[in-house]
């Protein structure tokens, strides 16, 4: 089973249970009433990424949906964080690429969006044998693999949140799901 196509989701919840608001960040993120199983961070060769709400149209509740993600929660009033999922996507069909998951405490959605994007990046970039330097900046990283035309793009979806004033648990959630074989689109 090696899936062809993949949507990316987040979202966030807030209850007096921890349980629960990671209940509620998985319904804002419409992925709460599937079954879901963690996988490594291997985006497929060819693998396309479609809109969330063309795929979840075929999807159906109960079905085991494997993904990506990312999830933090705190009940920390005021407390800043987020959650990221990267994509590094090589040009040529034939080569896999990466997803990364970063999650985070007082980091921006930009900047927490940003480290996603560079581990995925990184981790593509190490496969394909680009030499770079682990120290520079990501923007000057990010040029560098851009110059050597084996990755064709790098994105991110993240979530982030500032904690509950009154402390209720706050839990956000981003993640990277791939669509079920037998519901490929045309």
């Amino acid at each position: 089973m090696v899936p062809r196509q993949i949507f990316l989701t987040k979202g966030v919840g807030k209850h007096k249970e921890k349980l629960q608001s990671f209940e509620m960040a998985l319904r804002k993120a419409n992925i709460a009433r599937y079954n879901l199983v963690r996988v490594s961070s291997i985006l497929p060769p060819g693998c396309k990424m479609i809109p969330g709400k063309k795929a979840l149209g075929f999807m159906h509740p109960g079905e085991i949906i494997f993904g990506v993600f990312s999830e933090n929660s705190t009940n920390e009033p005021n407390r800043l964080l987020a959650a990221s999922i990267g994509i590094a996507i090589p040009t040529g069909k034939d080569k896999h690429g990466y997803l990364s998951e970063h999650h985070s405490f007082g980091q921006t959605g930009v900047m927490a969006g940003d480290y996603a994007e560079d581990l995925a990046a990184t981790m593509l970039a190490t496969t394909l044998g680009i030499e770079f330097n682990l120290d520079d900046a990501w923007d000057e990283r990010k040029e560098i693999f851009k110059m050597h035309n084996q990755i064709v793009r790098t994105s991110n979806i993240t979530q982030s949140a500032i904690g509950d004033k009154k402390g209720l648990w706050t839990t956000v959630v981003a993640a990277a799901i791939f669509v079920p074989y037998s519901h490929d689109l045309p």
